[in-house]
């Protein structure tokens, strides 16, 4: 049986019918971009594997509970469960998460660069560092929206499933966030040149 032609919903019968391997196929196939939300989130990656593997426990548990009612919908719903997760977390320490990244990682990493002068590259990574600050002074929904979208490389539709809002919510947020950067962008312009 070649469990990688099969269905998200197929693979969860099966699990839910005993065959491991339906749930081993959907791990593998999504493990990447779920793992990669909540690290963005938390910024640790003992963390987020710590996250990660909460999540799966919910959803283990939740399948074999006969508890699971999203059709066609679990990629949304395990990243949902992972955020929501997150969420917990931060309340538990009360802090926000960060976006910038440990000495092991950058975000902006995953951009891609091109040969470089010394100069260029300097200029590089002080827009990179200039713009992390920046992210930090959004609102929380925005900075959220923002890392999502643009780190964590999903959809609008799938950001709305996960924060449990609308698309048109998801994207004002989005249009607000670019356009509380660009102003933070501009104010720091017309400082620097006072």
């Amino acid at each position: 049986m070649d469990f990688q032609l099969k269905s998200d919903q197929d693979l969860i019968h099966l699990y839910i019918a005993g065959e491991e391997a339906g749930l081993v196929e959907l791990i593998r196939r999504y493990q990447t971009r779920i793992y990669t939300s909540i690290y963005l989130l938390v910024k640790d990656e003992a963390l987020a594997e710590d996250i990660f593997q909460d999540t799966f426990i919910k959803v283990i548990n939740t399948l074999k509970a006969g508890k699971y009612n999203e059709e066609g919908k679990f990629l949304p719903w395990v990243t949902r469960i992972g955020h929501n997760l997150v969420i917990d977390h931060f309340r538990r320490e009360k802090r926000a998460p960060m976006v910038s990244g440990g000495d092991d990682f950058d975000i902006f990493e995953v951009l891609g660069h091109y040969d470089e002068s010394a100069e260029d590259r300097m200029v590089r990574e002080q827009t990179h560092k200039d713009l992390k600050a920046l992210i930090q002074l959004l609102p929380a929904e925005q900075k959220e929206v923002l890392i999502m979208r643009h780190f964590g490389d999903m959809s609008f539709k799938e950001i709305a499933d996960v924060t449990d809002v609308s698309i048109n919510t998801a994207l004002g947020r989005m249009r607000y966030a670019l356009n509380n950067l660009r102003k933070m962008m501009q104010n720091k312009e017309l400082s620097l040149k006072n």
